[in-house]
């Protein structure tokens, strides 16, 4: 029985990145061209996120400030999920869903990146991370799942939704891997290309 779990948590992984490599890759190359223009103009890239997700956020930020799988310059990109004085000083003098937008409001510029990751696309942190970037000029790329929540209905202009086909937040977060990957490796291939 145990090893039959095991085995079915391999196969919905599979089958959820799937129905994602059905759906996803032009919004993910579309998110990715964008991240490469923000870099070549000297922008950088924001990430937030709770949970998992804000593993997922640091995950990207790290990946682009040390390397992703070639050595390269480091690029610019902050996981505003990481300064624990930070964080807890807004959420204690304010609230918790203020932690990310008022980091955004302090270092987001016009033609930036708000990276924003919620499997639910519902936390109230996260939205307000989103609307604080449009007031900041910012792009925002979005990765979700289920029906996009709240989130879904607050993107504009350049704005790119990754949602996951999936109602699974563990599924979720497994792609949401998979499309991390795919954009530092696009943003690496077309940055610094091997020669």
């Amino acid at each position: 029985m145990a090893m039959q779990r095991i085995t079915e948590h391999f196969e919905a992984s599979i089958e959820a990145k799937r129905a994602a490599k059905e759906a996803l890759p032009p919004a993910v190359l579309d998110a990715a061209q964008k991240m490469v223009s923000c870099l070549q103009a000297g922008g950088k890239i924001l990430t937030c996120g709770n949970g998992g997700s804000a593993g997922d956020a640091q995950h990207f930020s790290s990946e682009l400030l040390n390397r992703y799988e070639r050595d390269r310059p480091p690029l610019a990109a902050v996981a505003l999920t990481t300064d624990s004085s930070t964080l807890t000083s807004i959420a204690n003098d304010f609230s918790y869903e203020e932690v990310f937008s008022k980091q955004v409001f302090a270092l987001g510029k016009p033609g930036d990146i708000l990276l924003a990751v919620s499997t639910s696309g519902n936390s109230p942190n996260v939205v307000a991370a989103i609307h604080e970037a449009h007031k900041q000029g910012m792009i925002v790329v979005a990765m979700t799942g289920k029906d996009g929540g709240a989130m879904a209905g607050l993107y504009q202009g350049d704005d790119v939704e990754i949602r996951v086909p999936s109602q699974v937040t563990a599924r979720i977060q497994e792609v949401h891997l998979v499309v991390i990957h795919a954009l530092c490796d696009h943003i690496d291939e077309t940055l610094y290309p091997k020669v």
